[in-house]
């Protein structure tokens, strides 16, 4: 009896370890495929909710600081405020336009804006501004260049 029952245990148990076995060789199967034809998921214009109102004071070599504010919309569009702090008058300069994303989808890019900073890398509630050939700014300053997600 003990025989007959090891042998039927033993039936069933291989006969389950090679169902479990056949569909992980299938899950591996689709999960190749899957990966050839996806989107990588995994960059900021996708994967974040990048659109709103950022705010922080910039640093100035020659004021206080550059206190700015940008408005990031869906449409591609965009709207810069900046005030020099510490100057004489409290003029708000305010720029408008229409950006795009770098070809890794991390890196917003002001098109009108020449001579200045126009690149800013996109983090989750946050915009970093790059330097003037898009390359992250490093150093003891580097943390001033990163404005935070109001809204």
């Amino acid at each position: 009896m003990k025989t007959t029952l090891t042998v039927l245990l033993t039936i069933v148990l291989w006969g389950c370890a090679g169902r479990s076995s056949q569909n992980g060789v299938q899950k591996s199967q689709d999960s190749v495929s899957t990966e050839a034809v996806a989107p990588d998921m995994h960059n900021a214009k996708i994967a974040l909710d990048f659109a709103g109102t950022y705010k922080g004071t910039l640093p100035c070599a020659d004021c206080s600081g550059i206190e700015t504010e940008i408005l990031i919309s869906t449409d591609l569009s965009f709207v810069r405020k900046t005030r020099y702090l510490g100057k004489n008058g409290q003029t708000v300069f305010e720029e408008k336009g229409t950006y795009k994303w770098n070809d890794a989808g991390n890196t917003i890019i002001f098109n009108e804006v020449k001579d200045a900073p126009d690149q800013y890398f996109v983090g989750e509630n946050v915009l970093i501004q790059l330097d003037l050939s898009g390359n992250r700014i490093t150093g003891s300053l580097a943390e001033m260049y990163v404005l935070k997600k109001v809204l």
